[in-house]
């Protein structure tokens, strides 16, 4: 079984990430390899950002290893908040606060068209893959639903009437951004040694 560490520490992702490629690979957390560095992400693309959460691994404890960077790009406001997704209303990753933000960035605005774009970075053996995931959507104009996390409950997926919070984890590791990408990485991996 092919064992691959996955450059995070959130419970979420790790629990989303894990649904979604099942089984087949033996999957290690920061946690699993004692890496409790807050590794940097300080690129101005969600590429760069990828591709140094990996790189960072794979250079300082030699293990194959994959890093995700998602954005949420609104089209009303120039593809904000995007690379800064995760702290666009404070420096804490405060959920909250960066979903009262955005609705109210919003406010008044007709436009809600919207899109969460995931890059994976994969550095297998010393060489890098990227994979891209989109879903499009838009912004509610207020929270709905209780499951998911970040930005869900302001989320519709294109093709649904209910947020990601409304439609639950099952549906939205089926449609999402991340499991998009994830798919394509899964995909790559299958047809290589594992």
């Amino acid at each position: 079984m092919k064992k691959l560490v996955i450059a995070t520490n959130n419970a979420h992702k790790l629990e989303e990430i894990k649904a979604i490629l099942g089984n087949e690979f033996e999957l290690l957390s920061l946690k699993d390899i004692h890496c409790d560095v807050d590794i940097p992400e300080n690129s101005d693309t969600l590429e760069g950002n990828a591709s140094q959460k990996s790189h960072y691994v794979y250079e300082n404890y030699g293990l194959d290893c994959f890093a995700d960077d998602t954005g949420l790009e609104v089209e009303a406001l120039g593809g904000a908040p995007g690379v800064h997704t995760a702290r666009y209303a404070t420096d804490g990753h405060d959920t909250d606060a960066n979903t009262r933000k955005l609705l109210h960035e919003l406010e008044g605005k007709e436009n809600r068209k919207a899109r969460f774009r995931t890059i994976v970075s994969l550095i297998e053996n010393g060489v890098e893959h990227q994979f891209e995931g989109i879903v499009n959507g838009e912004i509610t104009t207020e929270k709905k639903g209780e499951k998911g996390f970040g930005y869900d409950p302001v989320f519709i997926p294109e093709g649904y009437t209910e947020t990601f919070a409304e439609l639950g984890v099952d549906v939205k590791n089926q449609v999402s951004h991340r499991s998009r990408a994830i798919a394509k990485l899964c995909e790559y991996l299958k047809k290589g040694a594992c």
